[in-house]
Order: structure tokens, then C-alpha cells, then sequence
């Protein structure tokens, strides 16, 4: 049974650490508690779904309730066409990197210590080191809030693009996913083109890698750049790497020939967003009790008594001067609520 709790802290809930109550919230470790949950007509009532808290930042109280999606569970499936693995949308991603390496299931490795849990994934199509998750990706199950009902997301339904995705467009805040099916094989295709993972290869003297190997290597890379949440509150990267067309990258690239990027199929470029920060002189500064990290500037950090208010209008000042100097916007990808 569901038991909704009043006036919590959902402090411990934000990797950010930010200090904001809920005056109702609710953990559901089952689809059928979920659908229990649905059956209250939470929509009555603002709502907010959350997973690890890894992609948030509260900028003020949240008036309504906090449904936390804790359900677990990972087993895998060997198919005609590879390996399918199905995990609960409230299982830690990394632990579901873990448990596909220790296996053999390829695919994934290159997404090794991404903060959040699994049913955040398709929502963000989150990415790193050259694979997104839409290049593992079979099918997901959600139930409609409004409905109860369930369906099951195919990879064409998702529509998924740059960060993006169908949950964060035309059908924002209308579903909650469940579970998640991935497509793994046991034959690896590694994808080491990234020049960090090919530095990090070659300094440990591994010439022939293994998943195990680039799971290692990529973890070591975010571990280095990336602050630990215990340690001082953070969301990850902050900002969306801008993509661009090509009339808008040359006039970039006339002026800033050193720009940091990369082309895309369909002729689009990719930038930096850590570089154009870094660039405006915002690596590794303190402004007040918030900040960037001192060794990646894409990434905001809570150096202990910021408010998410004091969070947000620091990262609009990066983004007014990011565009002043480059003509280019950045987007957030935090979720600001």
C-alpha cells in the first residue's frame, strides 16, 4: 500500500543538495503501486516525478507531490538477434552498467557512471563518449498518469534526438516509465573514438580492449572531471552541448578557429559547451555558494549553502555570456523546477 507522506525535505532526494520541501511525497517500488497511486487521481494536484534526483535543481518549494520512482530489478534474456536486458525504472544506471559488464552484454560500457536511475534514460536519451542511449534502446513500458493504462514504447515511438526526447516534448508529464528493455550483444563493436578513451587505452598499454576495459577508462575519465555528489552537490553537466548548422559554425569558427567540435551525420556541428565556458573565463570560479568545477566548467556545483535560485541565475549569467561572445545559446539541461 502506498503511504503519502507530508512536508519532507527534499534535500536528501537532489544530487544538487538544494535545501526545498514537498508538501506531499510518495516512494512506489512496484508497477502495481503505481497504479494504486494513479487510481488516487494524483493529477488533481501538481506532480512531479523524480528518479535519482541527478538532473533537477529546485529553485523554490515544491507545492504538490513528489512521486519517487524506486522500482527495481534487472534480468536479461538471450534472443535470435543478441542479448535483451530488462531493469525496473528505479535501478541505479550504474549499477545496470555493472551488471551488463560482468556478463559480457555490450553496448552499454561507454555510459559507465551516468548519474540517475534507468527510467530517466529514455526521457533524456542519455549519452557520452559517442553512444546515446537510442543506439541500445528496444522498447520501454510506461503507464499513462491521466489513465493508468499501459503502453509499451517501441524505438521509433520515442523519437529520440540530441538529449531529447517524445517524454519531453508532446507527451511531457502525461506518462511514467516503468521498466526499460536494451538491445546488448556478446560480440563487441567498440566505439573508442573519443581521443580521451584512446589517450587513457593507451597509457594503461591496452591495445586490445574489452568492455570491462572501456568501462574502466570512461569511469576514470568522468571520476577526474567530474565532482562526486557525496562530496560536494552537483547535477552533472549543466548544459546541453549546442548543435548547430553550418552557415552559424562558420561565423563561430572565422572568429574562434580553436573551437572545440564535432561534425554530425547530418551536417550539423556539435560545440563544446564545456570549451565556449571555459573560454569566457568561468572555469573553476566561486561566485557566492555556487560555482563551476574547478576541473570542467559544463559542470555547476552547491558549495554547501547555495539555494537553487542562487544556482539558476548564475547559470543565466554564464549563458547571456556565452552568447554575447560566441552568437551561440546554450540550453540547459537540468530541469529546473
Amino acid at each position: 500500500m502506498v503511504n503519502i507522506q507530508k512536508d519532507i525535505s527534499l534535500k536528501p532526494y537532489n544530487t544538487f543538495g538544494i535545501s526545498a520541501n514537498a508538501t506531499g511525497f510518495v516512494e512506489v517500488r512496484s508497477e502495481d503501486e503505481l497504479i494504486e497511486l494513479l487510481r488516487k487521481d494524483i493529477t488533481k494536484e501538481p506532480f512531479l516525478i523524480l528518479g535519482g534526483g541527478s538532473n533537477v535543481l529546485f529553485t523554490r518549494d515544491f507545492q504538490g507531490l513528489v512521486v519517487k520512482i524506486s522500482i527495481p530489478g534487472i534480468s536479461s534474456t538471450i534472443t535470435d538477434d543478441g542479448i535483451e536486458v530488462t531493469a525496473g525504472a528505479g535501478v541505479v544506471w550504474n549499477d545496470l552498467v555493472m551488471y551488463c559488464v560482468e556478463y559480457g552484454f555490450a553496448g552499454m560500457e561507454n555510459l559507465s557512471l551516468i548519474p540517475g536511475t534507468v527510467g530517466a534514460s529514455p526521457v533524456q536519451n542519455i549519452g557520452a563518449y559517442g553512444v546515446e542511449l537510442k543506439d541500445i534502446f528496444k522498447s520501454c513500458t510506461a503507464l499513462e498518469i491521466r489513465t493508468g493504462i499501459k503502453r509499451i514504447f517501441s524505438l521509433d515511438d520515442c523519437r529520440f534526438t540530441y538529449r531529447d526526447s517524445i517524454f519531453k516534448t508532446e507527451l511531457k508529464g502525461r506518462y511514467i516509465i516503468t521498466s526499460v528493455v536494451f538491445k546488448l550483444t556478446d560480440q563487441p563493436k567498440l566505439n573508442t573514438q573519443y581521443g580521451a578513451i584512446q589517450d587513457e587505452l593507451k597509457s594503461r598499454n591496452i591495445d586490445d580492449p574489452t568492455i570491462r576495459n572501456i568501462s574502466d577508462v570512461v569511469s576514470s575519465i568522468r571520476v577526474g572531471k567530474l565532482p562526486d555528489p557525496s562530496t560536494i552537490g552537483n547535477a552533472g553537466s549543466f548544459f546541453k552541448n549546442p548543435v548547430i548548422n553550418a552557415n552559424s559554425f562558420s561565423k563561430v569558427y572565422s572568429n574562434f578557429p580553436n573551437v572545440v567540435h564535432y561534425s554530425m551525420s547530418d551536417g550539423m556541428e556539435k560545440l563544446a559547451a564545456g570549451w565556449l565556458i571555459e573560454q569566457c573565463g568561468f572555469k573553476g570560479i566561486i561566485v557566492g555558494n555556487t560555482g563551476t568545477w574547478k576541473h570542467q566548467a559544463l559542470v555547476l556545483v552547491n558549495h554547501g549553502r547555495a539555494t537553487g535560485a542562487e544556482v539558476y541565475s548564475f547559470s543565466e549569467h554564464i549563458i547571456e555570456t556565452v552568447n554575447a561572445r560566441f552568437g551561440v545559446l546554450l540550453e540547459r539541461e537540468v530541469n529546473i523546477m
